[in-house]
């Protein structure tokens, strides 16, 4: 089974989104059962809250099925646990790095990398642009699931 961590600042926008983007694009190719895929944060600011609307929004309107959860920070027994651990922006890695060290194993990737691009997945918290974010977010997951 492979295991992915999504990882973004406060696990309510762009981590939870690329969650159940992955879920479903795995559920679509009939490979549920090959997935553990899960999503945290590097802040504390969000613990406990739900999905931010804007990215549910988004989600129903692109038909995306997902639950409620609450958002968590990552913990250091995630870099054991997870076989790999997706970054949305340069900030996130800088945290994750600080959280688990050295990455001697190659597990923290960008989401974006995969898709060949070297940027960041802007933070709709703060643009307020979900499609942006969505188009970014399908386009990593896909070339991820590709190289999978």
């Amino acid at each position: 089974m492979v295991k992915i961590l999504f990882v973004c600042h406060g696990n309510i926008c762009r981590s939870p989104m690329a969650e159940f983007v992955m879920k479903e694009l795995v559920r679509r190719a009939g490979r549920q059962g090959d997935f553990l895929i899960e999503s945290a944060a590097t802040s504390r600011e969000e613990i406990g809250n739900d999905i931010h609307y804007g990215t549910r929004t988004k989600l129903r309107e692109m038909g995306i099925p997902f639950c409620r959860r609450a958002a968590r920070q990552i913990r250091p027994d995630d870099y054991d646990r997870y076989d790999y651990l997706i970054a949305m922006d340069d900030e996130n890695i800088y945290y994750m790095n600080r959280v688990w060290g050295p990455d001697p194993k190659h597990k923290i990737k960008m989401l974006l990398s995969f898709a060949g691009k070297d940027r960041d997945i802007a933070d709709p918290w703060y643009t307020g642009n979900f499609d942006q974010t969505y188009d970014d977010i399908l386009e990593g997951c896909t070339a991820f699931l590709e190289k999978l």
